[in-house]
């Protein structure tokens, strides 16, 4: 198990996708939770709760703790975080929300987690390196990365070549769907641009503050955010647009839930519970925005100004079952054609691919 964790935590730090996957907050906050911390009794195999507490469907329910990220992969989880405060949820629900992907992976593996939220390329990179063990139960994210300029000179990809794009996720999915796009393109990612890495989209804010044009790759909620602060920023390219324009079979994924195979297996109805209403809050997102904003800043996401204003452009969707497969296998494919350690060094079999 040391073994295994200690691949997994070399592999989180390759394949994050943080960039799209956290607030524009605070990082340094402690994680937050919209119950208290299970007890270290808790840590283990959550057991069913007497049946005098049974759902609507005669479901027992059981324990069922839930991590999650800041950002888009974790906004559509909030109406489901508020049942579950007010008792309302058909499982007993735990939610933790963290600043990083290797502050909620460790965890995963380690069995104090029964689910989670994580980049789509992690979740493949997590199966090869626990020996199957993880399971993906559902895509959360779809694309939410964006070409933005500071100025209005870009309005396809063709007028990305000679520029300079400033951007972050160099070495994970950010990089190889770049460069994947602009190779599809017609343009050579290694000559016809220069891709400037920075660590975080922080950077590249503070940097088109002082420059008076500029050509930069951010995700949101950054680009919301960013738009605030830097005046003419203009959302230039939408690659989920660019990426569905080559349909090449597959979507453009941020961000998918998984869980532990041994959860999965011993508890089939009250996981089949949990999809429900996690579509049914994914779906009360995208219809109610402001108030499903301000369900957000409650459980320290992002504020809700933010929040209301980005969740249109954050693609969050909510796809199971054979659809799942269908899309996940083709964008992973295309992540392994650009570098095969991105997903883990091999594509996921089907036992990968959760089904009730």
């Amino acid at each position: 198990m040391k073994k295994v964790f200690s691949i997994v935590l070399s592999a989180v730090l390759l394949t994050i996708i943080l960039a799209g996957c956290q607030t524009a907050q605070d990082n340094n906050k402690p994680e937050t939770t919209s119950t208290p911390e299970p007890t270290p009794a808790a840590a283990q195999t959550p057991e069913p709760t007497p049946a005098g507490n049974e759902s609507g469907d005669g479901t027992e329910p059981v324990n069922i703790r839930v991590g999650g990220l800041k950002g888009p992969t974790s906004i559509g989880l909030v109406k489901l975080m508020e049942s579950a405060e007010a008792g309302e949820a058909a499982n007993n629900y735990t939610f933790t929300i963290s600043g990083s992907a290797d502050e909620v992976t460790p965890k995963l593996v380690k069995g104090e987690l029964d689910m989670a939220a994580v980049p789509a390329n992690l979740a493949s990179v997590l199966y090869n390196n626990t020996n199957g063990d993880i399971k993906l139960l559902a895509v959360n994210t779809l694309g939410v990365v964006y070409i933005v300029e500071k100025g209005n000179e870009i309005q396809s990809f063709e007028d990305l070549k000679g520029k300079t794009i400033y951007a972050t996720g160099k070495g994970s999915t950010p990089e190889y769907t770049l460069r994947y796009l602009l190779s599809e393109n017609g343009i050579d990612p290694d000559k016809d641009v220069t891709l400037e890495w920075k660590s975080e989209p922080t950077e590249v804010v503070a940097l088109f503050s002082e420059i008076d044009y500029g050509v930069a790759m951010m995700p949101q909620p950054y680009v919301t955010v960013a738009q605030t602060q830097i005046e003419g920023l203009r959302t230039a390219i939408d690659l989920a647009n660019e990426w569905d324009a080559l349909d090449n079979g597959s979507d453009l994924i941020t961000g998918v839930l998984v869980a532990r195979k041994d959860f999965v297996e011993k508890y089939p109805e009250q996981v089949a519970a949990f999809l429900d209403e996690y579509k049914q809050s994914i779906e009360y997102v995208n219809a109610n925005i402001p108030e499903a904003a301000q369900l957000v800043e409650k459980f320290g996401i992002v504020k809700a100004a933010v929040a209301e204003k980005a969740i249109p452009y954050c693609n969050i969707r909510f796809m199971e079952g054979a659809e799942m497969k269908a899309s996940m296998q083709g964008y992973l494919s295309v992540l392994f054609d650009q570098n095969p350690k991105s997903i883990g060094g091999k594509l996921p079999e089907d036992d990968f691919y959760y089904e009730r």
